[in-house]
């Protein structure tokens, strides 16, 4: 696998959220040690990019989530036109 930024494992991590998820999916969905997913999940609850619901265990993507997701697909974008135009 190649070196991932963290902003692809933390882009991950929020679609596998999508919905609810436990920290087993995520942390499977997204390729990591028990150990990063707990660093990453405190980073992502503070930055309030995802919530932890108490009654089912489970996470869930905020709407400040969803709008991460929607820049970081438009970035995409934009440099893959930007790349494509000047090869």
């Amino acid at each position: 696998m190649k070196n991932r930024s963290r902003t692809e494992i933390i882009t991950t991590m929020l679609e596998s959220a999508n919905g609810r998820a436990t920290k087993t999916k995520i942390m499977y969905s997204a390729f990591l040690s028990y150990n990063q997913l707990k660093g990453y999940l405190s980073i992502l609850i503070e930055n309030s990019l995802i919530e932890y619901i108490e009654r089912t265990k489970t996470y869930r993507i905020t709407e400040k989530g969803i709008n991460f997701l929607k820049m970081n697909n438009e970035i995409g974008e934009l440099l893959h036109i930007t790349t494509i135009k000047n090869e």
